[in-house]
């Protein structure tokens, strides 16, 4: 009988997602989308890579070629570049019950926290908040690869947009034509241009540790913001004016007690108490449907709002929404591009950086759970082009928030049944309809509440945080919690862009350090062989011949792990593969044969060819010989266009190292006898 192994949960890695089974809570049929749709994707996506041009690029077809082969190929890349027109067609309604009920549950959660991000976290109208959770979605679920993705404001990124804002809001009067005029299209843009530019591999570079430590502030300073108006203490707050989230932490401890509102404290606390009450019956009865769906941010803004209006909270010093107006400025759609917001382009676009970066790598980690959990695949750079689209939609209502996927509400949006993005269109359409019938009813909504859902939000933000610290920490992976803790204290100390601007310089500075010291090792023989292997790898394996150095480069040659090389190759020639300080003396004596073991090399670009040949020219001055073994035909063209094979000859290029090797021991048998 065999035995799985069981896996130690402390180890888990962070940011995992539990594989789920496909099988819809409800009973509905949920069998992914056809795989006509699969394949189409496949051979779309091998065309791409076969062509290798710019997005959006079609390659041009062979001459010969037939019109319905012309016509085909189109059809794929329409059907690549706007998945859309790939899953419509061949969309089943036995799906559109369990998308229809996806969303309107994420739709139910979605309204009230729009509202919530808009208000308390952005400082804007509470419309804003709504088109933004509408807007962006509809053309991302037109453009996206992700079938499950919940495109709409974030928490996170609201509050590093008011931040941004609210600093130059305190020198600039007029508000209604402010920066956010145009900081939507910019974030809009940046993601389209990543992903045209087909950047998506940027969430590979940009390690999960810095996210972790930006997602960890952030649920700090929000907490301590949201504490104030749960506390009733807004207006407080506007007379004292504390910038620094030090400042406001200060505050709290100085006046919560003393000068807090009691009626908006028993509010705010009840609400966010049945709030965790509700969310924790709802995780502990899974198996029965409809609790699991039981909206509970829905259930607890309309009972406060109804408690509020019977009993006439206002009057009792709690600050309701009130009247929304549904227009956001002198018109509906506004371009937005004014001479009035130019003053602030300098002034925001590192805002809109950090937003455009943050926001995609929590939406790559979102779709990607959501593509493995349920079995297809995704292209990084359509989800950057799709989201840079969204947002540049969205940019043309004025104030309108940046708007990315989200982890949970892309969770809860498969876990109801939602299979395609109709679930995200249904979800759209529900929040639209919010918007213009519904915000009425809102009116003596207390403003509190809407700080208690934020605070539960806070909670899920804070909930990884120790599972990941202790991963790390029994990982030794020192790096990243130091890149974590950097990023966590300098938005908390400083700010929060200026922490994740220091996190992302830091992790860009360690990938450019890791990727510039080219891999390759010392190769030794097999005694009684003719084979080569890595002495570090295979205690056997020796050097036989006196003053040869054989060097095997694992990896292709760029500009970047070639500046280095000169430098690894002198430790090599010295100190052999014993890791010792520079300053120790040389254990080894100066190479007079190098030989290359190129076989894991396949490319070589223009500067570490120029790199390589003036390496190759500084050893040959010192009377060096030099060998190269199993050259790629690709690698030995790049080495003649760079005059390498000028430089050494035809016959330094052997087929491989015992070859080089036999030549360079009948040279010195010749000489000896020629000395005798």
């Amino acid at each position: 009988m065999s035995h799985t192994p069981k896996r130690n949960p402390a180890l888990r890695p962070p940011f995992s997602s539990t594989t789920a089974s496909t099988s819809s809570i409800t009973g509905i049929d949920t069998v992914a989308p056809s795989v006509s749709q699969d394949m189409d994707e496949r051979a779309a996506l091998i065309d791409e890579e076969r062509a290798g041009d710019s997005y959006g690029a079609v390659p041009s077809l062979k001459q010969g070629a037939t019109p319905g082969r012309r016509q085909s190929t189109l059809v794929k890349r329409v059907k690549y570049y706007i998945p859309s027109t790939a899953w419509i067609p061949t969309y089943s309604f036995s799906l559109f019950a369990g998308d229809f009920l996806a969303g309107i549950t994420v739709a139910s959660m979605l309204i009230p926290q729009s509202v919530s991000y808009a208000t308390s976290l952005a400082k804007l109208s509470p419309v804003t908040g709504l088109f933004s959770a509408s807007i962006p979605g509809i053309v991302y679920a037109f453009l996206g690869t992700s079938r499950q993705l919940n495109v709409a404001p974030e928490a996170a990124l609201s509050l590093l947009l008011g931040q941004a804002v609210s600093d130059i809001l305190h020198d600039y009067d007029d508000r209604r034509h402010g920066p956010l005029d145009n900081l939507g299209l910019r974030v809009g843009l940046i993601s389209f241009l990543l992903g045209f530019f087909r950047l998506g591999f940027i969430d590979v570079v940009l390690g999960r540790s810095l996210l972790r430590g930006f997602i960890t502030a952030v649920a700090v300073v929000i907490m301590i913001e949201q504490l104030i108006p749960m506390f009733g203490l807004s207006e407080l707050l506007h007379v004292l004016d504390p910038e620094t989230t030090f400042e406001k932490a200060a505050f709290l401890f100085r006046y919560a007690l003393s000068r807090m509102n009691p009626v908006t404290t028993i509010i705010s606390f009840s609400s966010l108490f049945a709030l965790v009450a509700l969310r924790y019956i709802r995780n502990r009865f899974k198996g029965i449907w409809w609790i699991y769906r039981i909206p509970e941010v829905l259930v607890v803004v309309v009972v406060s709002t109804m408690l509020s209006a019977k009993f006439q909270w206002d009057k009792d010093g709690v600050d309701i929404l009130g009247a929304v107006d549904v227009h956001t400025g002198g018109s509906f759609f506004e371009f937005p591009l004014k001479h009035s917001n130019f003053k602030f382009l300098r002034r925001t676009t590192s805002t809109a950086v950090v937003i455009a970066v943050v926001g995609f790598l929590d939406s790559i980690v979102a779709a990607k759970q959501n593509a493995a959990r349920f079995g297809y695949s995704i292209s990084p750079n359509r989800e950057l082009v799709a989201l840079g689209a969204a947002n540049l939609a969205g940019s043309f209502i004025p104030g309108t928030l940046p708007a990315y996927g989200s982890i949970t509400r892309s969770r809860i949006n498969g876990d109801i049944g939602g299979r395609t993005q109709m679930a995200s269109l249904v979800c759209s359409g529900i929040v639209l309809l919010a918007t213009f019938f519904l915000l009425p009813w809102l009116y003596y909504l207390p403003k509190c509440v809407l700080a208690a859902i934020i605070g539960l939000i806070v909670w899920s933000l804070l909930a990884e945080t120790p599972h990941d610290v202790l991963y790390y920490w029994r990982m030794g992976a020192w790096v990243d919690l130091a890149i974590m803790s950097l990023t966590f204290f300098l938005s908390i100390i400083w700010n929060i862009e200026v922490g994740v601007v220091v996190g992302l310089v830091v992790s860009l500075l360690l990938v450019v350090h890791r990727s510039s010291k080219t891999r390759m090792t010392i190769l030794g023989r097999i005694p009684g062989t003719d084979r080569w292997k890595p002495i570090k790898e295979n205690p056997e394996a020796e050097e036989s011949v006196t003053g040869a150095l054989i060097i095997r480069i694992r990896e292709n040659l760029d500009f970047a792990n070639t500046a280095q090389l000169k430098e690894r190759l002198r430790r090599l020639e010295l100190y052999g593969i014993d890791r010792l300080h520079p300053s120790e003396e040389p254990r080894r004596q100066q190479a007079s044969v190098l030989v290359f073991h190129l076989a894991d090399v396949e490319s070589c670009d223009a500067s570490a060819a120029q790199i390589f040949f003036e390496l190759l020219e500084e050893y040959k001055n010192r009377g060096v010989g030099h060998y190269m073994a199993h050259v790629r035909p690709q690698l030995q063209r790049t080495f003649e266009k760079a005059g390498i094979v000028d430089l050494l000859g035809t016959d330094a290029f052997r087929e491989n190292v015992a070859d080089a090797i036999a030549i360079v021991e009948g040279i010195r048998q010749r000489d000896s006898l020629f000395s005798q």
